[in-house]
């Protein structure tokens, strides 16, 4: 699911002299109708680090397609042997879950992966199921904090608190975005555990910007780091490689594709 996605923009008027001129669910929205490639090919570099000591470097291929504005994933484990051969497919849906499968070779045996799974660990990442979709926007409140913070590697960003409807139907109590008002991504999420505290950030490292089809430039993030600041371990993925708007066979999209690799 996408957790930029909504039914409707609502214009933000604040009581008093302290109106904001935008309000959280409408930046929110702009995140999801940012314009996104049709096609991406890209070779990814996996990183494991505990306490900044790189534990583990794995090579990833990545397929993308954005179809109706719904994006469905396909990721392909080379390298090290412990994980070589895993495959996970995601595909996004309109209005419910995301579908998700991934095929372990150990056991021959692709697998649906469950909502009920969706806190756990993404093939020993610090990224969970969850982690690698996104929610409906109706799901949760989306509430302005400040108008204006530096963070990270950027500057000038609206900074949103998120907070779902049922808190059941989340792992986080609600989670605090700091969203780029040229590009609208979040490039720094704060996201906290179900007593309040401070369990993951989820920070982009750098966004380029990438001639597409049709005189179209997206805006590309380079480098995403989850990291757990309970534990000290986090997950890096970045781009070596990428590709836009290079047409992709739709079998690549398959549960044919996850179980064969072809």
């Amino acid at each position: 699911m996408k957790l930029l996605k909504t039914l409707a923009v609502m214009a933000a008027f604040a009581v008093g002299a302290s109106a904001f001129a935008i309000d959280g669910t409408e930046i929110m929205t702009h995140v999801y109708d940012r314009q996104k490639p049709d096609f991406t090919k890209a070779a990814v570099q996996l990183t494991l680090s505990k306490n900044g000591k790189v534990e583990e470097t794995r090579n990833v291929g990545e397929y993308g397609r954005c179809k109706n504005n719904l994006s469905d994933v396909v990721m392909i484990f080379l390298s090290p042997a412990s994980v070589k051969d895993t495959r996970f497919l995601q595909k996004e849906n309109d209005g419910k879950d995301d579908d998700k499968w991934i095929y372990l070779p150990s056991l021959k045996n692709t697998r649906r992966v469950a909502s009920s799974d969706g806190g756990k660990s993404f093939v020993g990442t610090d990224f969970s199921y969850d982690d690698m979709s996104t929610r409906e926007v109706a799901d949760d409140t989306h509430e302005l904090l400040k108008e204006s913070e530096d963070k990270g590697n950027f500057k000038d960003l609206y900074v949103v608190k998120s907070t779902p409807k049922d808190p059941k139907s989340s792992q986080y109590s609600y989670r605090i975005s700091y969203v780029t008002k040229d590009a609208w991504i979040p490039t720094y999420i704060e996201m906290y555990d179900k007593k309040g505290k401070l369990v993951k950030i989820n920070e982009i490292k750098a966004i380029n910007k990438m001639p597409g089809t049709n005189g179209r430039v997206y805006n590309v993030p380079m480098e995403n780091v989850m990291t757990n600041v309970q534990t000290g371990h986090s997950s890096s993925i970045k781009m070596v490689n990428i590709t836009v708007d290079q047409p992709l066979p739709d079998r690549y999209f398959t549960q044919d594709f996850l179980a064969t690799g072809k």
